[in-house]
């Protein structure tokens, strides 16, 4: 492994930037975090509908953008332009990872039970799907139960971390019957600490996963 990696950070919501950072810190701080903020992708993929052709350029040209500022890897940290970053990977020869696939990896790698915690619930159907689909890539019977935690969002959009924060460890403290809790957006990070301390059962993140497998793929 480099002394010190250059990961290069994709984000689309400056909400994502503090969870990530954190989980470097806490879980690799030997590599070097960079954050690049597009947010006018998530406005322009609003107006649109649906993800362009040219937004899709726009997220390969950022993908070479970071291989030009000479990135070991890239991790995009939003969630809705699959199929953009998908295009990216075929682009590009380092390793690009979509912000949820390594939790995924981590909950599908044998059978069990699933509470998904989420705070945005459009986040909810595409994220089942695909930890469906990754589940019989594995070869593994994962049952997954939805939970939206509602109001925890709505403070934090109004600056209420601790609520925020309250809200999600009184839901984790909920759960029973599960082999794991995953919480499904990297803005929710911030309270897995709370949370871990309502419950004895397993908590992932989508952060920590992600840099536990960047940290693995570039040993």
């Amino acid at each position: 492994m480099k002394t010190k990696p250059k990961i290069y950070l994709i984000h689309a919501a400056d909400v994502s930037i503090p969870p990530i950072v954190a989980s470097f810190r806490t879980n690799w701080p030997e590599a070097q975090a960079v954050n690049l903020l597009e947010d006018a992708l998530m406005t322009d993929l609003a107006a649109d509908g649906k993800l362009t052709d040219a937004m899709i350029g726009r997220i390969v040209h950022i993908g070479q953008y970071g291989v030009k500022a000479g990135a070991d890897a890239i991790l995009f940290c939003c969630s809705a332009f699959g199929p953009a970053i998908d295009e990216c990977r075929r682009h590009i020869s380092i390793p690009v990872l979509k912000p949820n696939e390594a939790m995924y990896e981590q909950l599908v790698a044998k059978n069990g039970t699933v509470n998904l915690l989420a705070t945005f619930q459009p986040s909810l159907p595409s994220m089942l799907a695909e930890i469906a689909a990754c589940a019989k890539d594995k070869g593994t019977s994962v049952t997954v139960a939805p939970h939206l935690v509602d109001g925890a969002l709505d403070a934090l959009l109004k600056n209420q971390p601790d609520e925020h924060n309250r809200l999600i460890a009184e839901a984790a403290a909920q759960q029973s019957a599960c082999d794991i809790i995953a919480l499904a957006q990297f803005s929710m990070a911030p309270a897995k600490t709370g949370a871990a301390k309502r419950t004895v059962t397993p908590i992932l993140t989508t952060p920590d996963s992600a840099v536990a497998k960047l940290k693995a793929l570039l040993a």
